[in-house]
């Protein structure tokens, strides 16, 4: 009768490293010797980096197999058979099951330059926080690399995401740093802004353009954005340059809206994965509302204009989505699809996401100005909204195995920068 691994001293540890080029047949010749002398399995890793394989396996033997001939010369005849290489060596009798990672760190560029690289991993470990594994999440539109690792209990958390705030600045790189928990697979709702965030550009300056108003409206933009205005008088302001055009332009513009690349690919992989999703936007329902049922997205808040005999009358009705009401809307989302907010993500570029942003469980900056970056969770500064799916833990690999199931695996080639 074999004991339970782990229960008996009289058995050893052995750590068997397979390398070499990957080929079918690998494992389970090497699993047929390790069958014959009756070793028990304690743990198996396996990677395979552009068709280069590094096999791992970590068996317990009887003592006089472990240090026996017989093992090591049948498992490297079975190896080199198969032209790998193999190494055995003893192995420390250690539990198997390493204590969970506490955090997972998200790299992505276009590209990650081995000195970016190595500045992340050199910072990581003079806060004595150990690197546990690290995978590539991305190949496209950037390189992704997802290090999870062990941050010592009692460790200055603020530190390390300080220190990885800094390296993102001076590398060029967009890093995020999160709790590597159930909590981050268990996010259900997700909302997004979208003037520049969902699509390029501002709808309120496509209306001016019909208007005649560009130059009063960045007028309004430029004090904003200085804070002599709060967003409800700067909308109010803009709106009110929009006075006696038809209605017909609200269709016009939505026809012409562009989004954001990316945007397609993220909320297909998202209604995949279960998540709901909505649009809470400081912009104008009736040219968002188009976008939003074609997009099938679950939920909707944004300002409406009135409109009286066919033209706008350059004023809104109803409660003004503001940078309050935006986070009031996540909120209302979420009561309503029954999802904690600790489960809700929020996607943002201006300062009137901020509170939306830090309500939801994760708040994701894209392409966003400073004073957002300082208060999200993840600060992303590449114009491609899959992006963010990276970030939540999905990779390209993942996204495409789908996509192609469905008959929508494509790539677009992105000039170099």
């Amino acid at each position: 009768m074999t004991s339970p691994v782990g229960s008996s001293r009289k058995r050893s540890s052995l750590l068997i490293t397979v390398t070499g080029v990957d080929q079918p047949g690998v494992t389970s010749a090497l699993f047929e010797v390790l069958s014959r002398h009756r070793v028990e399995l304690l743990n198996v890793e396996q990677v395979v980096i552009r068709g280069r394989l590094t096999l791992g396996v970590l068996v317990a033997a009887a003592p006089e197999v472990a240090d026996g001939d017989g093992l090591r010369t049948d498992v490297e005849e079975a190896i080199h058979d198969v032209g790998l290489d193999v190494t055995i060596e003893r192995s420390a009798d250690t539990p198997v099951m390493r204590e969970p990672s506490t955090h997972t760190i998200v790299v992505l560029g276009r590209p990650i330059t081995a000195e970016a690289f190595g500045v992340v991993a050199r910072e990581v470990a003079a806060l004595g926080v150990n690197i546990d594994t690290i995978r590539g999440v991305s190949d496209y539109p950037v390189t992704g690399l997802e290090l999870r690792v062990s941050v010592p209990a009692g460790a200055a958390y603020g530190q390390l995401q300080k220190a990885m705030a800094r390296v993102a600045v001076a590398e060029g790189v967009d890093i995020a740093l999160e709790d590597y928990s159930l909590s981050r697979r268990a996010k259900r709702l997700i909302v997004f802004d979208v003037d520049s965030t969902l699509i390029q550009g501002e709808v309120i300056e496509m209306l001016a353009a019909r208007a005649g108003a560009e130059a009063a409206v960045a007028e309004v933009t430029e004090a904003a954005m200085r804070g002599e205005l709060d967003f409800a008088e700067s909308l109010h302001r803009r709106v009110a340059t929009l006075a006696g055009l038809p209605a017909s332009v609200l269709d016009d513009v939505a026809d012409q809206i562009e989004l954001t690349a990316g945007a397609r690919t993220t909320l297909r992989t998202l209604r995949r994965l279960g998540f709901h999703c909505g649009i809470v936007s400081g912009g104008f329902r009736q040219v968002i509302e188009p976008l939003a049922h074609e997009l099938m997205m679950d939920f909707v808040a944004a300002n409406e204009l009135e409109i009286v005999d066919g033209k706008l009358t350059g004023r809104v009705v109803g409660e003004v989505i503001d940078r309050p009401g935006k986070a009031k809307a996540l909120r209302d989302f979420a009561q309503q699809a029954g999802v904690p907010m600790e489960q809700t993500v929020a996607v943002g570029d201006g300062a009137n996401d901020i509170d939306m942003l830090s309500a939801a469980g994760l708040g994701v900056a894209f392409n966003a100005k400073p004073a957002l970056r300082e208060v999200a969770d993840a600060s992303l500064s590449h114009p491609y909204l899959d992006t963010v799916l990276f970030i939540l833990g999905v990779t390209r690999g993942e996204i495409e195995a789908a996509d192609a199931v469905d008959g929508l695996l494509r790539r677009v080639e992105i000039p170099e920068d």
